[in-house]
């Protein structure tokens, strides 16, 4: 393999911290409605690939294992610190439990969409469906996480086919999502949503409180304390558990151990830092970078084609349960928009689509996707098992 221009982990950093700034000053400095059907993120994944694969920084490099083992944990982390589930559930109501019934459709919908094409792929196939998971139930924080907890590396074909799965998907799934506001009329009579509910929702939204203050550079250091801390302490636990092939590794337990402290902190006046969210998404967006740059092109195959067909058969099972749920507890089409949003975009896209139905509830929009990424971790590895169990 040749020897690539860039070795040294400063300047491996160096240009995975100048592609992901770049795209998103070119995103604030154009406004581009563009970005809105193709997100920085997706940039953020296939420039690295590219650079990567040209030679001009590597696949491999311990500057990525240290990012793997010590970045990811410390991001969710701090990440984890502003899910505020109390007040999720105060203002959204019985709309958590379609949220929740959305989850639940991409835990079914993926051992099924496994089973239909799993002939087309390779044995560890069900590594890329759990990491998909992780995304499609929190965000990209959680596919990271997952593949770590996994143990898939991301230079697989199984984690890229994940990652161009879940852009692809995005791409039908966003603009389904906007244009149900059109159906709210149909939508609403269908469900039968109580009267009043909308206004009383949009009152409780108004009354968030989400400026948690100035940022200091203390805060960056207690942040720092909390990251390094938690990822300190869930490695040592982790080491002392004893794995369970093939799910069950030490990196799975670092994994969960980092969500389950992360929520109990949550709870604590170390939600209360500001900059937090701020802080995780930068970490989060630079290991995207550092995904795709390890990402090898080289054993490209037709595997992508059946990976693909899963995962458009797999989300459609997740706009069933959705469907079903806000039937059952009738909620809105604004609401159950929203909750599909925060589940497969994350929060990046259900402020998008909370804006485009009523921007009244982009409070609302971000505190589900945060609900997402407290449960994304669990919940995609109970996919992932059972993917591997139908598989």
């Amino acid at each position: 393999m040749q020897q690539s221009l860039i070795t040294s982990p400063a300047g491996i950093l160096a240009v995975l911290a100048a592609v992901t700034s770049f795209f998103f000053f070119l995103e604030k400095k154009t406004a581009w409605k563009f970005f809105n059907y193709f997100p920085p993120l997706i940039f953020i994944y296939l420039i690295p690939v590219a650079l990567s694969n040209s030679g001009l920084i590597p696949t491999k490099a311990p500057v990525y294992d240290f990012m793997g083992a010590n970045i990811l944990p410390m991001f969710l982390v701090i990440m984890l610190l502003d899910v505020d589930i109390l007040a999720t559930v105060r203002v959204m109501g019985k709309g958590v439990f379609v949220m929740l019934a959305g989850t639940l459709g991409v835990i079914v919908g993926a051992p099924i969409g496994f089973f239909i094409v799993k002939h087309g792929l390779g044995p560890e196939a069900w590594k890329g469906f759990g990491a998909l998971a992780g995304s499609w139930i929190g965000g990209t924080g959680n596919m990271a996480a997952v593949a770590i907890a996994l143990d898939l590396d991301e230079s697989t074909l199984d984690f890229g086919y994940a990652v161009i799965a879940d852009n692809a998907v995005y791409l039908i799934w966003l603009p389904i999502m906007l244009a149900s506001k059109n159906l709210a009329g149909w939508f609403n009579r269908f469900t039968g949503i109580a009267k009043g509910r909308l206004e009383a929702m949009e009152k409780a939204a108004a009354e968030l409180t989400t400026d948690k203050g100035k940022v200091e550079m203390r805060h960056y250091l207690y942040l720092a304390f909390f990251g390094f801390g938690v990822t300190a302490l869930a490695t040592w636990i982790a080491g002392m558990l004893p794995p369970v092939p093939p799910v069950f590794s030490v990196n799975t337990y670092k994994i969960l151990i980092v969500t389950v402290v992360g929520i109990i902190l949550s709870f604590t006046r170390a939600s209360k830092i500001p900059g937090s969210h701020a802080l995780a998404m930068a970490l989060v967006y630079l290991f995207v970078a550092r995904m795709g740059a390890k990402a090898d092109l080289s054993n490209l195959s037709t595997s992508v084609f059946w990976f693909l067909l899963g995962a458009y058969i797999w989300i459609f099972i997740h706009g069933a349960f959705l469907v079903t749920a806000a039937k059952i507890f009738k909620v809105d089409v604004h609401t159950a928009a929203i909750a599909s949003a925060a589940n497969i975009g994350g929060a990046a896209s259900a402020p998008i689509v909370a804006a485009y139905h009523r921007t009244t509830l982009v409070p609302v929009s971000i505190l589900m996707a945060l609900l997402g990424y407290a449960i994304g971790n669990p919940a995609a590895i109970l996919a992932a098992t059972l993917c591997k169990w139908v598989g």
